[in-house]
């Protein structure tokens, strides 16, 4: 089933009914402090109701104080958060947890997620979630940067099935068979790095639809892939591309455009493999 798509501030219902904002802003590498206060600000007043931190980002502080800040109610606002690599195990997820809330000054996280597939150790984390989840401390759990067979290894395991797989996802790394896996099992697909790290300006086919449609490349890729069904968080620390990078709502890329942006597929990685990531 085709997912609607209307304007910037568009959800979509996740497998426990709770809404996604389909459009967000990541803060990877944005600088604790003013940095990414005013990014966050920036893109709550241009409409962006779904803010991606992480503990492991070092900027949660910055994020919570942006969101009581811009003067948008809080419940309008969607925010992540993941557990980082060393702090996962059921008893210290949980300490990172109470950590992350205390910076953001949150009393409910919107979703949480594990951010790397840690060996022998993510199923006692996605335990420590699922604790998190049945009291009410978040609206959604789920994994990030988890390939099939890590969710193979999960799901026979898990009392709650994730919500949200968020993954590295560009026109050189579609996985349409990972994406397939997910829609199987009602888990949403969530891109970073959509903007392939700055290299969409590189790609042709890319530059050839947004000069058609008189928009940049990276519109181009976000409108791609919120018509793939995929939630997508584009990072960026200056308004006129937090504002521009939202601005994909007045056209429509057609079936055979779609089609033509996954053909350049690579399967390649710009960041690290989940089965060999940073420790």
């Amino acid at each position: 089933m085709e997912k609607k798509i209307t304007d910037i501030g568009g959800t979509w219902p996740l497998a426990n009914g709770v809404q996604i904002p389909y459009l967000g802003l990541g803060v990877w590498q944005a600088d604790e402090g003013a940095e990414v206060v005013q990014a966050v600000k920036w893109a709550l007043e241009a409409g962006y109701r779904h803010i991606d931190t992480a503990a492991v980002y070092k900027n949660e502080a910055g994020v919570g104080q942006a969101i009581r800040e811009s003067g948008v109610p809080r419940e309008e606002v969607f925010v992540t958060s993941k557990v980082w690599n060393t702090e996962q195990g059921y008893d210290s997820t949980l300490r990172a947890f109470d950590e992350s809330m205390r910076l953001l000054e949150l009393d409910v996280l919107d979703l949480y997620l594990i951010h790397w597939p840690v060996p022998g150790k993510f199923r006692d984390t996605w335990r420590a979630l699922e604790k998190l989840y049945a009291d009410g401390r978040v609206r959604a759990i789920g994994v990030s940067n988890f390939l099939q067979h890590h969710l193979e290894e999960l799901l026979p395991v898990a009392k709650v099935k994730p919500m949200v797989n968020q993954l590295e996802f560009h026109p050189w790394l579609v996985q349409p068979e990972l994406q397939a896996y997910c829609r199987q099992h009602d888990i949403q697909y969530q891109a970073w790095s959509p903007l392939m790290q700055g290299k969409v300006f590189e790609q042709d086919v890319v530059n050839e639809l947004a000069a058609k449609y008189g928009k940049s490349p990276a519109q181009v890729l976000v409108r791609w892939d919120l018509q793939r069904g995929v939630v997508t968080i584009p990072k960026s620390v200056k308004q006129n591309h937090i504002i521009s990078n939202a601005d994909v709502f007045d056209f429509e890329l057609s079936a055979d455009e779609l089609a033509y942006i996954d053909s350049l597929d690579r399967h390649q990685r710009l960041g690290p493999d989940p089965d060999v990531f940073p420790k």
